[in-house]
C-alpha cells in the first residue's frame, strides 16, 4: 500500500476534557495506523482544564477494555500552543471544539505575525467526522452525562472514523 505525501505524521485527537472520546480515539486511532502500517505520533488533549492530570474516565476505561484498548495509562492534559507547532493534524471531536481550536490557532497566527516570527506551518484542524462516509461532519456525542450505551456508540463513531482518515490517506 502507497501512502499519499500528504499523510500526517501526527495527530493530536481533541475533545472538550480529554478523559472519555479523545483519550478513547487516541488508542483506537494509535492502533488502526499501526495496523496500516502508518508510523505516526498520536496523542490527545481537551479543550478544558477541569481533568488535567486525571486518568480517562472509569467509564470509558472499562468500555474501551471491552473492545480490547487500553486506555488506562494516559492522563489527560490540556491543548497547548506548542501543539499546533508540534502536531500536522489537530482532530476535534465535536464543532465546539473545532470552533475553540480555530480561535487558539488564529491568536498563535497572530501572535506569529506580530512578533514577525517564521515557522513551520501551523497544524491543520478538521472535525474527527469529517473523511467517515457514515459519520461525515457529525459530532462524535460526549457520553460523560450518558450511560453505557453512550459509550459503545462513542466508539463505534470512533472506530469508523479513525478508519475512514487512515483509508483517505492510502492510494491505489
Amino acid at each position: 500500500m502507497l501512502i499519499k505525501a500528504s499523510t500526517p505524521s501526527s495527530v493530536l485527537l481533541v475533545c472538550l476534557g480529554n478523559i472519555c472520546r479523545s483519550p478513547t480515539a487516541e488508542e483506537i486511532f494509535r492502533q488502526q495506523a499501526a495496523i496500516a502500517g502508518l508510523a505516526m505520533k498520536v496523542d490527545s488533549a481537551g479543550t478544558g482544564d477541569w481533568h488535567i492530570g486525571h486518568k480517562p474516565d472509569a467509564r470509558a476505561r472499562r468500555h474501551a477494555k471491552a473492545h480490547g484498548y487500553n486506555i488506562n495509562k494516559l492522563v489527560a492534559r490540556q491543548v497547548s500552543a506548542d501543539d499546533f507547532r508540534n502536531f500536522d493534524l489537530i482532530l476535534a471531536m465535536d464543532a465546539q471544539n473545532l470552533a475553540d481550536l480555530q480561535v487558539l490557532k488564529n491568536s498563535i497566527a497572530d501572535t506569529n505575525d506580530s512578533a514577525n516570527i517564521t515557522t513551520k506551518p501551523l497544524a491543520k484542524l478538521a472535525l474527527f467526522s469529517e473523511e467517515d462516509p457514515t459519520y461525515g461532519g457529525d459530532d462524535v456525542p460526549d457520553p460523560y452525562q450518558g450511560d453505557g450505551q453512550a459509550f459503545e456508540e462513542v466508539i463505534e463513531r470512533i472506530e469508523s472514523s479513525a478508519q475512514a482518515w487512515i483509508e483517505s490517506w492510502k492510494t491505489v
